[in-house]
């Protein structure tokens, strides 16, 4: 296997039963399903969610032959007729070089997206999306919606500037990246009140749960600018615990099943979504595969709302 390029799946098992494709053989318009577990972990190299793609495809498998069935968060299938889903497997992870890990996600997003493709990332930690929104963000110009417990601007951490509490920040550095609305924050994460107030100096829009309570899920989706592509950036730590509880990142309080539906329609009535970044998962701290059967869900609407924008 070359390393620019993708793994089959864990265990042959693809996403929903889709066809596992190479990247270079993806049809244009296809969703295409994408695990990365893991660019740039901090200190040891450990991988956090490095099982997630795995167990992400593993429940979806139960799912696979009803894809025609009517979907009623997404007021119709799951996937609209002739709509193409793909699985390119998983983006190999070498654990004593992250400058790697980060260049082969990178080529592979600028591959899909060059090829008309609509990326659906099954991760890993929050670092995978960095390389990630960089060449969403080298391919057009883009609006980031996050919805996360934690607004990832620490400069760097353990002298690690790529790393998972460092997203939003590398991200808002891109040229490509427009606009960035941030949804769910809550309790005590890793920043400091300078990286709020850099967030807020950068143009970021920040809308944590007291806001979000307070204001609707109507306003959160109308802080999204009309007509510019969207990468949405789905952190299920955004959720609350009770409703995925394989997590680290331990913020009581979050956003349920049904404020993510509302919220991501409303988001997608406003502008097309050519991307969707599914993170943070964390299979050995789930109970009772709650959280795995939720996480493939919100992996399954984000593959309808791509399938939706790409045909719009």
């Amino acid at each position: 296997m070359r390393l620019d390029s993708p793994d089959r799946p864990a265990g042959g098992s693809a996403f929903l039963g889709s066809d596992i494709v190479a990247v270079d053989a993806v049809a244009k318009g296809a969703v295409v399903a994408i695990g990365i577990p893991g660019a740039t972990p901090y200190g040891s190299g450990a991988l956090l969610c490095g099982t997630a793609p795995a167990a992400i495809r593993a429940a979806s498998q139960r799912h696979g032959p009803n894809r025609a069935h009517y979907d009623f968060d997404l007021g119709g299938p799951l996937l609209p007729p002739e709509t193409r889903l793909l699985d390119s497997g998983d983006i190999a992870f070498d654990p004593s070089d992250f400058a790697a890990n980060r260049a082969r996600i990178e080529t592979t997003y600028a591959r899909l997206l060059s090829r008309g493709a609509a990326p659906l990332l099954l991760g890993g930690d929050d670092s995978v999306q960095i390389p990630a929104l960089a060449a969403f963000a080298a391919h057009t110009d883009i609006t980031i919606v996050q919805i996360d417990a934690h607004i990832d601007w620490r400069d760097e951490v353990q002298g690690e500037r790529w790393g998972l509490s460092s997203t939003m920040r590398r991200a808002s550095e891109f040229a490509g990246v427009k606009a960035m609305v941030q949804i769910g924050a809550r309790g005590m994460g890793s920043a400091r009140p300078s990286d709020v107030a850099d967030a807020k100096a950068a143009g970021s829009q920040i809308i944590d749960m007291r806001t979000l309570r307070a204001k609707g899920l109507g306003h959160a989706s109308n802080c999204v600018p009309e007509g510019r592509p969207v990468v949405i950036c789905l952190d299920v730590d955004g959720l609350d615990p009770s409703v995925v509880p394989g997590i680290t990142g331990f913020a009581p309080g979050g956003l349920g099943y049904a404020d993510i539906v509302e919220l991501l329609n409303g988001v997608a009535a406003r502008a097309p979504i050519i991307g969707f970044n599914l993170v943070e998962f964390v299979p050995e701290n789930d109970i009772g595969a709650l959280g795995v059967r939720t996480v493939c869900r919100l992996a399954m609407l984000g593959a309808g709302l791509l399938a939706r924008s790409a045909k719009s």
